[in-house]
């Protein structure tokens, strides 16, 4: 079965290829609508938008024995969902949020198949991690925003870049802060006899 991403994340790329995953990569293209409050919620409806999406253009393209992977990744902190920040100002403002307490980082995931002239099947779930950082200064913060790495991440941050300074502790799957619970995701694809890809 050939697998499709749902998402142009270079970040989730290399965490399929980092578990052996052959697959193609065919982003989105649905306006994300989020009604859910809850972070966990939150992610799983939008990683179900998106593979939805993905899953019904193949399936209008006539594409058949497929598996598509949505995923969507936010950062929640004082009671308060992060996404990724619009800009420097709104990049500063969510650091400024993240400082003295932990946080966490819920990613959604649904996983679409499909056989033949079956219709599509769905299974959606989301991974939670504890980050704790160290206390930055205001000057850091700004040097941080500056050299432009937080503004295409949740929580504007990213724990295998730059930000790996300021990481005190994580308590759960660091990939899934990377973006992605590969780990979780392979052993959701084995239960339903989707791996190892034939």
């Amino acid at each position: 079965m050939k697998i499709y991403l749902a998402s142009a994340s270079p970040r989730r790329k290399e965490l399929l290829k980092q578990v052996g995953l052959s697959f193609k990569v065919m982003p989105s293209t649905v306006e994300e609508k989020v009604t859910r409050e809850k972070p966990d919620e939150a992610v799983e409806e939008l990683s179900y938008q998106k593979a939805v999406d993905v899953c019904g253009r193949l399936t209008a393209e006539g594409k058949e024995d497929f598996i598509v992977i949505g995923a969507d990744t936010v950062v929640s902190a004082w009671g308060k969902i992060l996404g990724k920040p619009k800009d420097k100002e709104d990049a500063m403002r969510m650091l400024d949020d993240l400082q003295g307490a932990g946080h966490q980082v819920y990613t959604g995931v649904t996983i679409a198949w499909k056989y033949k002239d079956m219709s599509p099947m769905y299974a959606t779930f989301s991974e939670c991690t504890d980050v704790t950082m160290y206390t930055m200064t205001r000057e850091e913060i700004k040097r941080y925003v500056d050299s432009g790495e937080p503004m295409d991440k949740a929580g504007a941050y990213a724990i295998q870049g730059l930000c790996a300074a300021h990481i005190q502790g994580i308590c759960g799957d660091y990939n899934n802060v990377v973006g992605l619970p590969v780990g979780r995701l392979c052993q959701e694809l084995k239960r339903r006899g989707l791996f190892p890809i034939s």
